[in-house]
């Protein structure tokens, strides 16, 4: 179920072939379910789905989709037996049903949203009051991110044609999961909500001069569309199928501002939600090994998760009763390990109301009360929630994997925790210290200290004289000599590039060493149309002597649009 509602209304929900982890676009199948099919989850050890798979066929199931390299499999059956048979199959480790209902009629034939029609674009581009929290607005005079970081929202889709998020937009690493089968065509990951366009924008809507401007405006956004229709449900089998996805398409950062349906917890001593935990462990660890880091909303239940006793709102796709719970119990994914969980602040910096705490399960905290972002169909709207939180520390990570190109998830993770502002608690139930309590972790996100990489004393050198740049014209060059430095340049020198142009698609940007060697740091693009590059390249410059004169060598390869290089600065 998506987070992104202070009340927490909920909105009443091919053959992918997949060996060494690797998915395929999907087919879709061409009878819809009989009544009474359920989905459920095979768990065998990795590599070793091959016999189970035989044995869902003899027990009265289909595979509907096999992930060999985390051993778990997604079987279709209507046999109430199904389970019991399966769980005394030798190599099966555990089974269970992912839903209490049947699976829709659409999963046979998804249909593909439609695409918006889109309103006008903005002609404004105020910087809003959450992006100043975080100092969102600091941060994009020093980096706005790298067009080589993507950031996997995994929701109820995204409207690729919004004019803030088109031009960051990647379709070619684009689908959907909903009916726990990956299906890549044209259009399939489009919004079937608002909640999935709204996060877009907030993690990376294009600073381009209308509308809003994203966390980390300069990344790249892909769309899986995880939620089902019509319940808008989110089940077990589509959070497995996008993580698995997101690991092979190599995304460094996914935001998923939803909690997997139908149990808000997943208890360990019921076979079925044991099953679900499991796949969901291992789907988030095999993506997290393909150098993925997963953040992930807390919830809007105004939940302790540290001190779980009862549950009354599970399953949300039949008939919900009150049960007892434990802190075994886990909302997946927010609280699975690796998962950055992010709760909510107002913009007083205070809990808000509904956001979900609790020691150690609040890693940071991050502006989720009355959000202004995009919505489908170019429109804007506020939203509020931890969904809305949680895409402002995927920008966030999004900005330090850019600063920091070669951190490993796991760095990233220590990074948003050392670098969070810390927050004072703000009522009683708020336990800890300021530098970490359970209302807000070790703080909020902090944008600038992800792209402030500081200045080593006697290490930077800079240009700040101005070099205009004739329009589709010769190629510049601004020069900085560098001395007093031993040795070679290192594998990760800084260029820092400050260029004022109207249609930075123009430009080709290149770093010359001293003996003449062309280091490309930015190629043209006729899909770029934002003002200006404002960036941080790193450089393996390791076969370089250090000292000598560089240059910034810039060319406008197109016509109509001019600029000039404002400034730029090595840093060894």
């Amino acid at each position: 179920m998506f987070l992104g509602s202070r009340s927490r209304l909920r909105t009443a929900v091919i053959a992918a072939a997949v060996g060494a982890g690797v998915l395929t676009a999907a087919t879709p199948a061409a009878a819809a379910p009989a009544a009474g099919t359920r989905a459920y989850l095979v768990i065998t050890a990795p590599g070793a789905t091959a016999g189970a798979a035989t044995a869902v066929s003899s027990n009265g199931g289909t595979v509907w989709t096999s992930y060999d390299a985390i051993g778990v499999i997604v079987a279709h059956s209507g046999a109430a037996d199904f389970a019991t048979k399966m769980r005394t199959i030798s190599g099966v480790q555990k089974v269970g049903a992912t839903r209490t209902s049947d699976i829709p009629a659409e999963a046979a034939n998804p249909p593909i949203p439609a695409a918006k029609s889109q309103t006008a674009p903005s002609t404004t581009e105020p910087v809003r009051s959450d992006m100043a929290q975080i100092g969102a607005d600091k941060a994009w005079a020093k980096n706005t991110g790298s067009s080589s970081v993507t950031v996997g929202v995994l929701d109820t889709g995204v409207d690729d044609l919004h004019d803030d998020l088109k031009d960051n937009f990647d379709a070619a690493n684009s689908g959907s999961c909903a009916y726990g089968k990956l299906d890549t065509r044209t259009g399939s990951w489009r919004d079937t909500d608002t909640h999935g366009t709204h996060v877009a924008g907030t993690i990376a809507a294009a600073k381009n001069g209308r509308g809003v401007i994203g966390v980390a405006p300069g990344v790249k956004i892909a769309s899986v569309r995880i939620a089902e229709k019509p319940s808008g449900l989110f089940f077990p089998e589509n959070t497995i199928c996008a993580m698995v996805f997101s690991g092979d398409r190599g995304f460094e950062v996914t935001n998923n501002s939803y909690y997997t349906d139908p149990w808000l917890f997943n208890c360990p001593d019921n076979a079925d939600q044991d099953a679900i935990l499991e796949g969901v462990k291992r789907a988030v660890a095999y993506a997290e090994g393909k150098g993925v880091l997963s953040v992930a909303a807390a919830g809007n239940e105004n939940y302790n998760l540290a001190s779980k006793s009862r549950d009354t709102t599970s399953p949300n796709d039949s008939t919900p009763a009150t049960r007892t719970v434990t802190n075994a119990c886990l909302s997946v994914p927010t609280e699975v390990s690796g998962v950055v969980s992010v709760a909510s602040i107002t913009s007083g910096n205070a809990k808000s109301s509904f956001s979900n705490f609790g020691t150690d399960k609040i890693h940071v905290a991050a502006p989720g009360d009355s959000v202004y972002s995009t919505v489908p169909g170019g429109g804007y709207g506020s939203k509020s929630g931890t969904s809305m939180a949680s895409p402002h520390v995927a920008g966030v990570a999004a900005l330090l994997k850019s600063t920091n190109p070669t951190a490993t998830p796991a760095q990233l993770r220590t990074l948003l925790a050392t670098q969070a502002d810390d927050l004072s608690c703000t009522d009683s139930r708020c336990s800890g210290t300021t530098a970490k309590n359970n209302f807000f972790g070790e703080g909020r996100a902090d944008a600038f200290a992800a792209v402030d990489t500081g200045t080593p004393p006697g290490n930077s050198f800079e240009n700040t004289a101005d070099v205009a740049i004739p329009d589709a014209g010769a190629a510049v060059t601004s020069p900085i000599t560098v001395s007093g430095v031993t040795g070679n340049a290192p594998a990760t020198l800084k260029v820092d590039v400050n260029i004022v142009h109207t249609y930075r698609g123009d430009l080709v940007i290149d770093l010359i060493a001293p003996d003449g060697t062309a280091y490309r740091l930015k190629a043209s693009s006729s899909n770029d149309s934002a003002d200006n590059v404002v960036a941080t390249y790193t450089v393996n410059a390791s076969s370089e002597v250090a000292n000598g004169t560089w240059k910034l060598q810039v060319k406008d390869v197109a016509a109509q649009d001019t600029g000039y290089i404002n400034s730029w600065k090595l840093t060894f």
